[in-house]
């Protein structure tokens, strides 16, 4: 194999110092398909230094896989103007950045090699700009059989179009009314594009002024633009939306209240939460009764949690293991980190703000209960200790900007926090190099992630290895897995590989058992997780199996 390699790496240059660019994608498709990127790109190099655009191309497309983005700009760049497929992804990866010069890229890989993704993200960025109808009317222009699809987005961006225009005309209705059920109603409309505002910002601008017409006409409505402020805006929109909560409530908003107690104790303001939360209850309400048992739980104000435990009823099973947690708090049971974080916020703050990079990250952590909820108010306090290196801190910044759809940042963190030796960082490296069908860095980021022990981790380093027939390397990472977490469903495909090992070793014996376990839940457990694609590479038990039986039987 290593002389194939080779043989089609050298004909791969040959082909390009020949200007023979199909010859060159003939030898680029065979190091693609045949998963060999670490054996392709210094022939992909030489193939560049010879002006091939496709190896361009292909290498530019692994190194920004790999991390090195400012190598993949320039492979794009060189021949962006001849090759669409390059000013796409130039384009791509200049959009990731945030730089407007994307568009020019887009345009160029449109008008000049009519690219169907380049108009797609032409229209798209329109979009993002909030000029929805301008993108519809610009991806249904100038269509050709096979354009199909532009379709779909056009179709999104007109009901974008018509969301907002039904919201405006109910609004005038509802207003020349002065109905306040009308006006609530008006912004069900609205419901239709709030999941679409990440991806195009541009659309708040028009959902604002809706949202804010409204409030002025109903106290439901002003809770709703609240609502939308923290949602889609900075921390500097919480004044605004507290003050629209505040005026809710005053007007017999009772939820209003909550999500003021909600807004508060997610900033670490548990004063005003409390307050907040105690207003609302005396109206009967059970979520805050919920909010105040926890917070004074995990302040280690054990009679007040469980006062509301006990009114939210001893019946209630989640309301019961809390009184019983309580009980064996008092009975001399240790106080989990999680019951009593809440108690060091005040201290960790003041050295957040004296500049403590790892109390600001502590500070943030405590605050994450809410799973990122206060996402964009978390990571100003999350950020000093991860741009400080702290693997941990760069790990959950990265989950943040996840929350925030904030990519390619997510992806930027999560390989920093990778790159100091975080195991769930390393894993999301290497599911982010297999999806991009790059195994060979896929296994090095599953090795990495097998030294935090992780059965799941264990099995996939080895599952990769075996793949590529490295089956004495994979042999101890696939016991692990096999030994570890019985009745998971990881193991299952785990047993399925450390059979096949086991068999390619010459023990076939020892490879019975695993192989019997993964053959009775494979269906269940591995096949159905797969698409088509993934499932044609993955190990086949039952066919192993019959080999391994036909083997001791000779």
């Amino acid at each position: 194999m290593t002389e194939d390699i080779q043989a089609r790496g050298e004909a791969l240059v040959v082909a390009a110092r020949a200007g023979d660019s199909k010859g060159a994608r003939r030898g680029t498709d065979f190091f693609v398909f045949g998963k060999h990127i670490d054996e392709g790109i210094p022939f992909w190099e030489q193939a560049v230094a010879a002006g091939d655009a496709f190896s361009h191309y292909t290498l530019a497309r692994y190194r920004k896989i790999r991390g090195d983005r400012s190598a993949a700009d320039a492979l794009y760049r060189a021949v962006a103007d001849r090759l669409p497929d390059c000013a796409y992804g130039l384009g791509v990866l200049l959009k990731e950045d945030g730089d407007p010069e994307a568009a020019e890229w887009f345009r160029r890989g449109w008008e000049n090699g009519r690219h169907l993704d380049c108009k797609i993200e032409l229209g798209k960025l329109m979009a993002a700009e909030g000029r929805v109808a301008e993108a519809s009317a610009f991806l249904m222009s100038d269509i050709q059989l096979g354009d199909i699809a532009v379709f779909g987005w056009s179709q999104l961006f007109d009901s974008v179009r018509e969301a907002f225009d039904r919201a405006a005309a109910a609004l005038d209705a509802a207003g020349d009314d002065e109905d306040g059920v009308a006006v609530v109603e008006a912004l069900e409309a609205l419901s239709e594009v709030d999941r679409h505002f990440a991806d195009y910002p541009g659309l708040t601008t028009e959902a604002d002024a809706l949202y804010r017409r409204a409030s002025v006409l109903s106290a439901q409505a002003a809770k709703r633009y609240a609502v939308f402020l923290t949602e889609t805006g900075g921390e500097e929109s919480w004044p605004p939306a507290r003050d629209l909560l505040r005026r809710a409530y005053e007007d017999r908003c009772e939820e209003a209240g909550y999500l003021l107690g909600v807004g508060h104790e997610q900033r670490g303001e548990l004063d005003d939460a409390e307050r907040w939360y105690l207003l609302v209850a005396a109206w009967g309400k059970e979520s805050p009764r919920w909010n105040l048992g926890f917070l004074y739980l995990r302040q280690g104000r054990y009679d007040e949690a469980e006062r509301w435990f006990r009114e939210i009823g001893e019946d209630n099973e989640v309301a019961a293991e809390q009184l019983a947690r309580i009980a064996a708090i008092r009975a001399g049971d240790p106080v989990r980190p999680d019951e009593e974080d809440l108690s060091r916020l005040s201290g960790l703050r003041e050295r957040a703000v004296a500049g403590d990079a790892r109390a600001s990250y502590e500070y943030a952590a405590i605050l994450n209960d809410w799973r990122g909820a206060n996402a964009r108010y978390l990571l100003r306090w999350m950020e000093p200790a991860a741009a400080a290196g702290d693997a941990e801190a760069a790990y959950e910044v990265a989950r943040l900007y996840a929350v925030l759809r904030g990519f390619p940042a997510s992806d930027v963190w999560h390989r920093k926090a990778a790159e100091g030796g975080h195991p769930r960082a390393c894993n999301h490296m290497g599911r982010f190099s297999e999806a991009h069908r790059d195994y060979q860095e896929a296994e090095r980021w599953y090795v990495r992630a097998a030294d935090g022990g992780a059965p799941v981790d264990l099995m996939l380093a080895g599952k990769l290895k075996a793949q590529r027939g490295a089956y004495a390397e994979a042999e101890p990472f696939l016991r692990r897995a096999w030994e570890k977490d019985a009745g998971a469903v990881h193991r299952t495909e785990a047993a399925g590989y450390y059979g096949l090992v086991l068999h390619r070793l010459g023990r076939s014996q020892e490879a019975l058992e695993p192989l019997e376990v993964a053959v009775g839940r494979w269906e269940e457990d591995v096949s159905r997780r797969y698409d088509p694609d993934l499932r044609s590479r993955t190990v086949r038990p039952k066919k192993v199996l019959e080999e391994v039986k036909a083997a001791l039987s000779a």
